[in-house]
């Protein structure tokens, strides 16, 4: 079972707010004794999400979570925009795929450097997107 120790909620509307969220997201891995690795994947893997979630949501919010599974702490964010959505979620997921034209980590990148990784799209409502980078892992 998942428990919540520290939660905040952050709107991400303009490019301006991508350098103090992860700012943010660098306290919560310090605070909870994060490995300097660890804290770079989940600060890495943070950027490439707020980036779509500006790209292609048109911005959105951010909530950060400290959270327990009862053996080990971690960092869980949650990116939330109501942008266009995704049409392919299984091609989103390819690594190589982009639809911005760009060298980014992209979706599968980010997956790969934390623990747990949740996408959730419909088309016309928006795209949610949740990653867990626990302290240990």
């Amino acid at each position: 079972m998942i428990t919540i120790t520290n939660k905040e909620e952050i709107a991400v509307v303009r490019e301006q707010d991508v350098v103090p969220l992860r700012n943010r997201v660098r306290d919560y891995g310090v605070q909870l004794g994060m490995s300097i690795l660890n804290q770079t994947k989940l600060i890495t893997a943070c950027s490439e999400l707020v980036r779509n979630l500006l790209k292609y949501g048109g911005g959105g919010i951010v909530i950060l979570e400290s959270v327990n599974n009862g053996r080990d702490n971690g960092v869980r964010l949650t990116f939330i925009d109501k942008g266009p959505g995704i049409a392919d979620l299984s091609l989103a997921m390819k690594d190589g795929y982009s639809t911005g034209r760009s060298l980014g980590l992209g979706l599968p990148g980010t997956k790969r450097l934390v623990n747990e990784f949740d996408l959730q799209s419909e088309l016309g409502v928006g795209t949610t997107v949740t990653i867990t980078k626990w302290k240990n892992g």
